[in-house]
């Protein structure tokens, strides 16, 4: 857990993201990210394709504070949905809501989710709302019940380690449902500490899903669970047209591929943009074993020299604050 935390507290650092933004995919994250633009994404996306693996699409930012900010994220999203449309490629979009201004007026941040959703709708194009951290979950979920009102192709994501996602998943059992463990740190009060606590709450929500639910996406990296559920869908006559696996993007290459080629429903988290060092730090926070699995080549002699110093930094920054 005190890992776990670390990589919580980097993700959260602006100090380490303008450093990781400034010096770009070039320090080796590009294994992690699709591309920095548009173009090279949808490039990325085709060739995945090609293996029979779908994607869905995340437009990368963090510490959005004005709706300037919010505003050019949302166009940025249009923009994806009109390539995704143009290319008659196989990937839906994901959002966080905090991008598109949640944190700065609710109201305007329905508006631009409004408008993305129904371009989206128009060319029969799924958007996941992602989760955020406990303060903005219920105002996300209430956005994505009211969405849904007027749109069919609204879904969002049930994290495992809150103690309300049972009720949750119960609530929207009807919604096509990411099952996540979570990824930002949680007081006790409302979620749970303890990784064996959060694990067996991901199976039960998992297999809850799959037996009542619309339609599951089982974002793991972890073989025993996806073995688990191999078995699980098996044994309860579960058809495969009703629930997908999901990695990431350069996570675990060789069995994204094997379970493709298995005939089960796979498809690939796709981040683009330069502001990929949050998206990252938080990958870790979830399972750290997770940066075993990434390719070799995402932390270069150069990035490690980079962010050393500014994690250095970060870290004497926060022993100072305590002997305070």
């Amino acid at each position: 857990m005190l890992l776990r935390d670390f990589f919580i507290h980097l993700s959260e650092n602006q100090l380490l993201n303008s450093t990781a933004k400034k010096y770009g995919l070039k320090l080796g994250a590009q294994s992690v990210v699709a591309g920095t633009n548009i173009e090279e994404t949808i490039a990325s996306i085709k060739e995945l394709n090609a293996q029979n693996i779908s994607c869905t699409v995340d437009n990368l930012g963090e510490f959005v504070s004005t709706e300037e900010e919010a505003t050019k994220a949302k166009e940025q999203i249009l923009a994806v949905i009109e390539a995704i449309h143009e290319n008659s490629v196989d990937a839906h979009i994901s959002l966080k809501p905090s991008q598109l201004g949640l944190d700065i007026d609710v109201d305007f941040c329905y508006d631009n989710l409004y408008e993305i959703v129904e371009k989206a709708a128009a060319y029969d194009i799924f958007v996941n709302f992602d989760m955020e951290d406990y303060g903005r979950l219920q105002t996300s979920f209430d956005m994505v019940e009211e969405l849904s009102k007027t749109f069919n192709n609204v879904g969002t994501v049930i994290q495992s380690y809150f103690y309300r996602a049972k009720d949750d998943i119960e609530k929207f059992k009807d919604y096509r449902l990411r099952i996540v463990k979570g990824a930002y740190k949680e007081p006790v009060d409302v979620a749970f500490q303890d990784k064996l606590d959060i694990d067996l709450n991901f199976i039960e929500l998992i297999e809850y899903h799959l037996l009542h639910g619309k339609f599951t996406s089982i974002a793991t990296h972890d073989h025993n669970v996806i073995a688990h559920v191999k078995r699980f869908v098996a044994d309860n006559n579960i058809p495969l047209d009703k629930f997908e696996f999901q990695m990431l993007y350069g996570f675990r290459t060789d069995m994204q591929k094997e379970l493709a080629k298995e005939g089960y429903n796979f498809c690939v988290y796709v981040p683009f943009g330069e502001d990929w060092y949050g998206y990252f730090m938080r990958r870790l926070a979830e399972r750290p074993q997770n940066l075993n699995l990434v390719t070799k080549q995402v932390f270069t002699k150069k990035t490690n020299t980079v962010l050393a110093v500014a994690a250095g930094a970060f870290v004497l920054g926060r022993l100072t604050k305590r002997k305070k």
